[in-house]
């Protein structure tokens, strides 16, 4: 993927196997990024209004990454099941939090059917995963695997960046972080931009040595997905009521000032 983000539209066997790939081998990096504390902090009276409103006891967590978000859920007495297409994220995931019959992990991309039509009660995906899909198509087939898994009266939350928001072409910078990575200090620099109806990640790996240092650089394209996208994809897919929000907070979603959109689809 590497300087080539429209890599990741070239989908094979339902899964986008390029943006896995990326995701394998950078784990350690995405990881290191984020104040796991912080954002869950921020999430989480979203999530327990969610679940309070829909009696969850069975939960999904869909491109789980490295697995905080489904941890949480089975600290609040829930069964979890944590699925990604990135094989490298779900053996980090075995690893650090381990597997019982209450938390479980697989290897799944968002676009794959559950096993067991219509046996939870929600289904998340969050982390701007779904704009990943690579084409609309398949970001609306994920929907709809996402929908038949949960029950009646269910839910399925999707949560992506609000790329409208960002002016054009100009890079937002969001992250600048020391970490260490394989044993090595690492300095990790995120941004975002957007190019039309694209959005791009862009990340900086630098490896400080004393010698020359090493970089690494990615950049990765994603949907501009529009709320009244993910609405029709929800609806088509069996959603019997929508609500979009612009933040986790529940604040009233606004195109050009919201930093998230945020989409509940009531089955």
């Amino acid at each position: 993927m590497i300087g080539d983000p429209a890599i990741c539209q070239r989908v094979r066997g339902g899964h986008t196997e390029d943006m896995s790939k990326t995701f394998d081998e950078l784990a350690e990096a995405y990881e290191a990024m984020i104040d796991w504390q912080k954002r869950l902090r921020n999430e989480e009276p979203l999530y327990r209004w969610l679940f309070e409103r829909t009696g969850a006891k069975r939960v999904l967590d869909a491109a789980c990454g490295t697995g905080h978000h489904a941890v949480m859920f089975r600290t609040w007495g829930l069964k979890v099941e944590g699925a990604d297409a990135s094989g490298a994220m779900i053996e980090r995931c075995r690893a650090r939090w381990g597997q019982s019959a209450d938390l479980r992990w697989v290897v799944r991309g968002f676009d794959v059917a559950v096993e067991e039509e219509e046996s939870l009660d929600v289904a998340t995906c969050v982390g701007n995963s779904l704009a990943l899909a690579g084409t609309m198509e398949v970001a609306a087939l994920a929907m709809r695997q996402l929908l038949r898994a949960v029950r009646r009266g269910g839910a399925v939350l999707i949560h992506v960046l609000n790329l409208w928001r960002l002016e054009e072409g100009v890079c937002q910078w969001q992250k600048c972080r020391l970490a260490d990575l394989a044993g090595q200090q690492n300095l990790i620099i995120k941004g975002v931009h957007r190019c039309g109806v694209r959005g791009y990640v862009d990340l900086l790996v630098t490896r400080l040595a004393d010698q020359e240092p090493e970089m690494r650089s990615e950049c990765t394209a994603f949907l501009g997905l529009e709320a009244a996208d993910l609405e029709s994809m929800a609806r088509e897919g069996g959603a019997a009521r929508v609500e979009i929000f612009g933040d986790y907070r529940r604040e009233a979603y606004v195109r050009q000032a919201s930093q998230d959109l945020i989409v509940v689809a009531w089955k």
